[in-house]
């Protein structure tokens, strides 16, 4: 079957369920045979199975190392000539790259960078010339790139990264998509699974829980968030559950991680795989103080669950929400961020129904995916 073939490659397992997740069954069904690259981990066999993909361990690191990245381009290559690939799309600036001089160096037909950020907006000096250089390549390389986010798109004009003959965003932005039907729908939370969620992490039906997912890092500005939620008002009742994990990479100082460990107001989860939905449903209002982003995730299914939401007007960010109806906007400042969560926790100026209203509009997964396949063919 011509031009049915997809190889994506991906740096971590972590990112799988959010920038591709049921679009392998979905493609499978449409008769295209769906293939990944990606680092080695433990959960990789286990997802493959249940969405029925096929896959190759090779380390995609975020950090430069030549020998390695040749041995991954080589996997690659060696891949792409045994399976026969027709297309490869390469995720995230490193998988990006990798993938899109692999599939230059094998002439595969259909080659898709998907810009998932402006990852060089917080760095400076020689590592931001790095940065911008790595995008640069692996837009040369490739025959379409795809923008996340229309402000992505903008910021990719302005600095120049690739031809704008060569640019897309699908509907109104994201990669993926929201499952709005069945994952991120309210009404299909079984309540018992909610309740003994609060037993665990001792959360009272009276608390106000402030909530937020994803990296524990300091581009998400988890900083700005922990002092914020010490300056709330009248916040006896309030806790601020932070589901994700700690990374070296961009690594919170000590104090922080040292003082979310430790005050028992705040929940730290871990990682958490799978069944994100359930941690929606015990927040109050959902809060990504980010200082970059592609089109975040988390947003999206946090108003897919009719939660408000507080986010920032970066990039990415700013797409992300109706300003107002869906959530508010904030500086990346203690005092504005707080003084936004305490408007939606004590004026109750957000409707939660609109913000699953739009997303089902705009960003329900079926929808993304029918524009995904038009890249396809």
């Amino acid at each position: 079957m011509k031009n049915k073939n997809i190889l994506h490659v991906v740096n971590i397992y972590f990112v799988l369920p959010y920038f591709i997740g049921e679009q392998f069954k979905y493609f499978k069904k449409k008769g295209y045979q769906m293939n990944v690259l990606c680092s080695p981990s433990e959960f990789l066999a286990d997802y493959a199975r249940k969405q029925e993909f096929e896959y190759i361990e090779s380390p995609v690191n975020r950090s430069i190392s030549i020998q390695q990245d040749f041995c991954t381009i080589r996997n690659i290559c060696c891949f792409i000539r045994q399976q026969r690939i027709d297309i490869i799309v390469g995720h995230t600036p490193k998988g990006g790259l990798l993938a899109m001089i692999a599939g230059w160096f094998c002439r595969v037909p259909n080659r898709i960078y998907f810009r998932h950020g402006i990852v060089y907006e917080t760095s400076g000096g020689l590592k931001r010339f790095i940065l911008k250089t790595v995008d640069r390549i692996a837009s040369y390389c490739a025959t379409k790139v795809v923008c996340v986010s229309p402000s992505v798109m903008r910021r990719s004009l302005e600095d120049r990264l690739t031809n704008k003959n060569k640019l897309i965003i699908l509907g109104k932005g994201t990669c993926n998509g929201v499952d709005t039907e069945h994952n991120f729908n309210p009404a299909n939370i079984d309540l018992q699974k909610v309740d003994k969620l609060r037993e665990k992490y001792g959360i009272l039906k009276t608390d106000y829980v402030i909530g937020y997912s994803g990296r524990l890092v300091r581009d998400k500005g988890i900083i700005e968030l922990v002092r914020a939620f010490d300056c709330l008002k009248d916040a006896a009742n309030c806790r601020l559950l932070l589901v994700g994990m700690f990374e070296e990479r961009d690594a919170l100082p000590k104090d922080v991680q040292e003082h979310i460990k430790n005050d028992k107001r705040i929940i730290f989860t871990g990682f958490i795989n799978g069944g994100m939905e359930y941690y929606y449903s015990l927040m109050d209002v959902y809060v990504l103080p980010s200082y970059r982003e592609g089109f975040p995730t988390g947003v999206l299914e946090a108003q897919a669950m009719e939660k408000p939401v507080v986010t920032t007007r970066v990039t990415g960010c700013c797409d992300s929400i109706i300003e107002g109806k869906t959530g508010l906007f904030s500086k990346n400042e203690v005092e504005d961020l707080a003084e936004k969560i305490d408007t939606i926790r004590l004026e109750h100026v957000i409707d939660g129904r609109e913000g699953r209203k739009w997303v089902m509009e705009n960003f329900n997964s079926p929808l993304i995916w029918k524009e995904i396949e038009k890249l396809y063919l």
